[in-house]
């Protein structure tokens, strides 16, 4: 995982990306909205712009940005509680151009072979796949499919018109599906150097980075709540309890904002061993989602009843923080990963580990 130095032009696109959310995704605008409709000329600023090709080679058509570079679009897209696949189809494009493979236009979402999809890949082209929980599936035009085939990644573009997919949500309301392909593999690759763990790790790392974003997104608005809120006379943010609250909200942003981007670095590094990158990742995973329960439970006692109602713009980024915590393998299964590695080491090996970070 290579990095290109940055530059002026890539910088701007960061600042243009913001421009957009903040017109085009502003959570107050998208509750009055009642539908989906503010979607459509969301995708489609951000089209024009190029943003779902963000890294993607040139040579493909893509912006060609670098990991660091997608990733500071990540960050805003998770302050923002991005509800559309736009970091999912990030992610496809930087793996389909791994394989040097043509993606479509148009969303798309990676399918990992793991725990929650049973996935069949091989030379001759012949695709079985089976996957719960797959987000934003049924909003995606084509599906990046990565399998382990000895000591490479098989990567595979799949149109999801060849695929059954049964309609699920998270627990933010937004689509999380079951998919299933059987079907012949137009277009696939076999890429030496490159696993499914690299990838995954890259996709739960971007998860990470989104529930900090979403997070210090819900510690602004509580600050702010509790500075606007009178009680007994004065602003609720006067009272030691609210104080307490607000400084233990911001110890976990904090946290969540620290491990996520010590994981994002780390992937920028090509020397990266495959310990360094679980440590880091399951690191990050493992502490966003404690985050975002803390997190969430803490802004919502800050905001009181209101912050319950849908009228209320904070549940976008508290439930959409939570739910972000499933995608690409949750806590748990970091977690069992995580003392796997550890527990084949000694404790030397261990120290090796942390100090190497």
């Amino acid at each position: 995982m290579n990095e290109v130095p940055l530059t002026e032009e890539n910088t701007l696109v960061l600042d243009a990306a913001e421009r957009i959310f903040t017109d085009l995704a502003n959570p107050q605008t998208i509750l009055q909205s009642g539908s989906d409709d503010w979607k459509v000329p969301l995708w489609q600023a951000l089209n024009e712009m190029g943003l779902p090709q963000a890294w993607l080679p040139e040579s493909s058509g893509g912006y060609g940005l670098s990991l660091a570079e997608g990733f500071a679009v990540v960050r805003a897209a998770g302050r923002s509680a991005l509800a559309i696949p736009l970091v999912d189809t990030m992610a496809a494009g930087w793996i389909a151009g791994q394989a040097a493979l043509y993606l479509p236009p148009g969303a798309a979402v990676v399918i990992v072979a793991g725990s929650r999809a049973s996935v069949q890949l091989d030379g001759t082209g012949k695709l079985e796949l089976h996957a719960t929980h797959v987000p934003f599936a049924r909003e995606a035009q084509s599906f990046v499919v990565v399998v382990d085939d000895g000591e490479a990644a098989r990567i595979a573009v799949v149109p999801t018109s060849d695929c059954e997919i049964v309609a699920g949500t998270n627990l933010a309301g937004d689509a999380a599906d079951e998919v299933r392909i059987v079907s012949e593999v137009q277009t696939s690759a076999r890429v030496p150097g490159l696993s499914a763990d690299q990838c995954l790790a890259l996709l739960a790392t971007c998860r990470a980075l989104q529930i900090a974003g979403a997070l210090q997104a819900a510690l602004d608005i509580s600050v702010s709540y509790a500075k606007e809120r009178v009680a007994f006379e004065k602003t609720i943010s006067k009272f030691q309890a609210v104080q307490q609250n607000l400084a233990r909200l911001a110890g976990e942003v904090a946290a969540a904002v620290a491990v996520s981007e010590s994981a994002a670095d780390a992937l920028t590094q090509s020397d990266l061993s495959a310990a360094e990158r679980l440590l880091e990742v399951a690191s990050a995973k493992i502490r966003c989602a404690e985050a975002a329960e803390i997190g969430s439970r803490i802004a919502h006692q800050v905001l009181g009843a209101i912050g319950f109602t849908e009228e209320h713009i904070l549940h976008r980024f508290t439930l959409r923080a939570l739910s972000w915590r499933d995608d690409y393998g949750n806590e748990s299964s970091w977690a069992k990963r995580l003392g796997a590695l550890v527990s084949r080491g000694t404790g030397t090996d261990l120290w090796h580990l942390l100090a190497a970070r």
